[in-house]
């Protein structure tokens, strides 16, 4: 499939690294273990928004290191979400709220 060919992929060495590269962008973890819903959250254009696996979550210094941890909020019973949907949830809030969602004229 060729559903990666128009993203930006730039890989580091270990976290070290991606965090000298990250600059003066948020790092909003989307975590089970979050207090904050994602729609209280105000998303700014330059977040880097992280995903842990599905089966561990992420390790305890990465969650530390975030400067901010949102949950997306599920009914009741329910434990989570997979990684894959939660970030096209994650990503639809913060494009809906910095105002970069695509439109029609640029979706060609």
């Amino acid at each position: 499939m060729d559903y990666g060919q128009p993203a930006d992929v730039v890989r580091h060495a270990g976290w070290g690294d991606f965090q000298a590269a990250k600059g003066e962008s948020r790092i909003v973890l989307f975590s089970t273990k979050a207090a904050l819903p994602l729609h209280d959250f105000a998303f700014r254009p330059d977040d880097i928004l992280l995903f842990g696996r599905e089966s561990l979550g992420v390790p305890d210094d990465v969650h530390d290191a975030a400067d901010a941890r949102v949950f997306i909020p599920l009914t009741p019973g329910r434990r989570s979400l997979n990684v894959t949907v939660s970030a096209a949830i994650g990503l639809s809030e913060a494009l809906r709220q910095t105002g970069q969602f695509p439109t029609p004229s640029q979706i060609s």
